[in-house]
């Protein structure tokens, strides 16, 4: 079964968290950390951390920091700088995991990551804080925020998600921590990416402070312009409620029209976060002074202006409320076009491979099998099925890349989930491909294999579950209704065929004939590729159909090996089982394989 999200949008999360206690129960064990730690004397941000085993509904894992840090602090130490994750694969190779085909190197802010080395040694301590009967909320707030991201992140490698709770990282007033490939590797996987909840006051410089802000560019390039890039759900708060965002580019673009510089040097976020409780529980949207027919727009500015944007604008920002909105609504429903969630075309694909199947019967029905039938073109339902063949292969290619870009154990996962459906569809339609490639003329289809069948291919090969490969008596029961497991298989009956027609041509052409040449190896290699699969009842029995393609090649083979062109004393299990037509007992299940070796 396929894992969704932990939450199906940011709203939802947002108002769970608040509703439910955890942002005040996570605000309580910060603000409990910073008491014990008050006469605490450093200068060098070490990282502290606080377990909250006793609540009844959830454990807390809680990080600070100590002193407090602020703009101030990181703006002396020059915070912004990075490390790339492939310096981090000899000191601290925790992340490797979030690497993939596109997206091999990320970048994670450095201080974060010193900060979060120094607890390495209690890693393995922390990790045992997962309860099999309560969920586990990992908080922070500043710097600490940035720990407990970076401690999620390793986590969520180290867990089962399919059997443990999924923890929920919630920060307060954090920093951003990675470039554009550390947040395009986390949005890969939905899971993970609903796993963050970054809350952002309006008068809270921090979470800005590795952003452009401090000097905004204008809204429309604020996106472009910015090294760090968020990832999560971001709830920007202010004193008329709170506004959730998951799209990257709308939450850079907020915090920057958000940002206020009368900021206090540390926020406490316990009256915000009792401010938030009061105002979803109240419903309270009497201070909303804006007539609106549209609902829709009526709703997006309200969430909009619950960011607090347009209390307190600096002069410098300069910022249209209503293009802001308008830009806001674009950009969600651009995005809403762009979302691919293979299980919601699923009721689509399934009726396009329903109807291949009936295509399939039909052209078997006709005796010719729906291969050649494709190939030869010569009834309306072969160009019909030209449109299912088209959006099974766009819905198969799109879901493949999606797939490939994954990082690896995620992407290992998913492809689980789809490999059945993928091996159907490949099994199915590559043949087709293969028949409107030689019928236009070209040679040699495994040179030019689309991407996508490779990988389905591969990762089927590469799928070690014990019941991926059906027994022997399963097949034969089936065989009729059986695919060919090689997708292949028609590129090389279409090979052997041109090795045929190339080896009577010269033997008509000379009485002298290279027996020892490339295609009389073809064909013996051809031989025996058809003698395996024939005895583990791998291939359809379509294929001894009286017009298929095989049927044509053996009829060609058949005078190749009378005229001696083979050499004088050529057979082969194969050529035994045609010429005897013993084949006609493969359809039944009943045709058995003597242990023949070929000569």
């Amino acid at each position: 079964m396929s894992q969704s999200p932990l939450f199906s949008s940011g709203s939802e999360l947002g108002n769970l968290a608040v509703t439910s206690g955890v942002l005040s129960d996570s605000w309580d064990v910060i603000s409990a950390l910073y008491r014990e730690i008050n006469n605490v004397s450093s200068s060098d941000f070490p990282v502290i951390f606080k377990i909250d085993d006793k609540r009844p509904n959830c454990n807390i894992i809680a990080f600070v920091t100590w002193p407090p840090c602020t703009k101030e602090h990181l703006q002396a130490i020059g915070a912004s700088d990075v490390v790339s994750s492939s310096a981090l694969k000899d000191t601290l190779p925790l992340f490797e995991f979030l690497c993939s085909k596109t997206n091999p190197c990320f970048s994670i802010n450095k201080l974060a990551v010193e900060c979060f080395k120094s607890i390495r040694g209690v890693l393995p301590f922390l990790r045992s804080q997962i309860s099999d009967s309560k969920p586990l909320i990992i908080s922070g707030h500043g710097l600490g925020g940035s720990v407990a991201s970076l401690f999620t992140l390793w986590l969520l490698s180290e867990i089962n998600l399919s059997k443990t709770k999924r923890p929920l990282c919630v920060t307060f007033g954090s920093p951003l921590i990675g470039d554009e490939d550390l947040k395009e590797a986390i949005l890969q996987y939905s899971v993970w990416n609903s796993c963050f909840l970054h809350v952002v006051s309006a008068q809270d410089p921090l979470p800005r402070v590795l952003t452009s802000t401090l000097n905004p560019p204008s809204t429309e390039s604020a996106s472009r312009t910015n090294e760090y890039k968020p990832f999560g759900t971001f709830m920007l708060c202010s004193e008329l409620g709170f506004t959730c965002f998951e799209d990257p580019e709308l939450i850079l673009v907020f915090l920057t029209a958000t940002y206020s510089e009368v900021s206090p040097q540390f926020l406490d976020y316990k009256p915000v976060v009792e401010q938030l409780k009061l105002k979803v529980i109240c419903k309270d949207t009497s201070w909303l002074d804006v007539s609106i027919s549209q609902p829709l727009r009526e709703g997006n500015t309200v969430q909009v202006l619950a960011t607090g944007l347009g209390q307190q604008q600096q002069p410098w920002q300069n910022i249209d409320i209503n293009d802001l909105i308008a830009k806001a609504e674009k950009r969600k429903f651009s995005l809403m076009r762009q979302v691919f969630d293979p299980s919601m075309e699923l009721n689509d694909i399934k009726i396009n491979m329903a109807q291949l199947e009936w295509y399939k019967k039909t052209s078997k029905d006709s005796g010719i099998g729906y291969y050649d039938s494709y190939k030869n073109q010569s009834f309306t339902s072969d160009q019909d099925v030209e449109k299912y063949k088209k959006t099974l292969t766009c819905y198969w290619q799109r879901l493949v890349d999606e797939v490939d870009k994954k990082p690896q154990k995620e992407g290992a996962s998913f492809r689980t989930r789809w490999l059945f459906g993928g091996t159907n569809y490949r099994r199915m339609i590559e043949p087709l491909d293969i028949a409107a490639f030689y019928r236009d003329g070209h040679t040699d289809y495994l040179q030019e294999r689309p991407k996508h069948y490779k990988l389905l291919e591969q990762w089927l090969n590469d799928d070690a579950r014990p019941a991926s490969n059906r027994n022997i008596n399963s097949k034969k029961k089936n065989v009729e209704a059986n695919l060919t497991e090689d997708s292949c298989f028609w590129a090389h009956v279409e090979e052997a065929r041109i090795s045929c027609k190339l080896m009577l041509i010269r033997n008509s052409e000379s009485s002298i004939v290279d027996l020892e040449g490339p295609h009389k190896s073809n064909l013996i290699a051809f031989e025996g590729y058809v003698w395996g699969l024939l005895r583990n009842y791998a291939i359809s029995p379509e294929i001894f159909l009286t017009k298929s393609s095989f049927m044509g090649w053996w009829k060609e083979y058949e005078e190749i090996i009378a005229k001696g062109i083979m050499g004088t004393s050529h057979s082969s299990p194969l050529a035994e089982l045609m010429k005897t037509r013993r084949y006609s007992h493969y359809a039944t299940g009943s045709l058995e394989f003597p242990e023949i070796c070929m000569q």
